[in-house]
């Protein structure tokens, strides 16, 4: 059941999540996934899921980042509305491999992305959030090109 009003508790949180965010690691991770990751083919992605793949490392943090913070929202422990008033970031990695999540669970990770597919599909939020994120990362692939 989601949360119908937030409280200081989703407040405390939110706030724990932006500092793990600003981690030093953590924010060359989600630089280097943002910036250089724009797969055109699953090949791209099956790519990067190789341990000697150079964004390996950065794809593997934030992926499994963004699923434990939309994890609390999927599971009604953060109020929607206010979580992803400042959490979508998740979504733009979401949009670039959302093509190929047929594939990526059939290569081994069977619930890849289960919480950030949930936030862009089944919560009424996260679907506003996802239209412009996803609009937005097709506008920046296709000016790669």
């Amino acid at each position: 059941m989601a949360k119908t009003t937030p409280d200081h508790h989703d407040a405390e949180l939110l706030i724990q999540v932006y500092d793990l965010r600003r981690e030093a690691v953590m924010r060359e991770s989600r630089r280097a996934i943002l910036r250089e990751f724009w797969p055109k083919a699953w090949a791209d992605v099956e790519a990067v899921l190789k341990y000697e793949h150079p964004l390996n490392p950065a794809y593997r943090q934030t992926a499994t980042y963004w699923e434990m913070v939309y994890s609390m929202v999927r599971h009604g422990i953060v109020h929607p509305g206010f979580w992803l008033e400042n959490n979508g970031e998740g979504l733009f990695l979401y949009a670039k491999v959302e093509p190929f999540l047929d594939k990526l669970r059939a290569a081994g990770q069977p619930v890849a992305f289960r919480n950030a597919e949930w936030v862009a599909r089944e919560c009424p939020e996260g679907r506003l959030v996802y239209e412009r994120v996803k609009a937005r990362v097709a506008q920046l692939a296709a000016a790669r090109k």
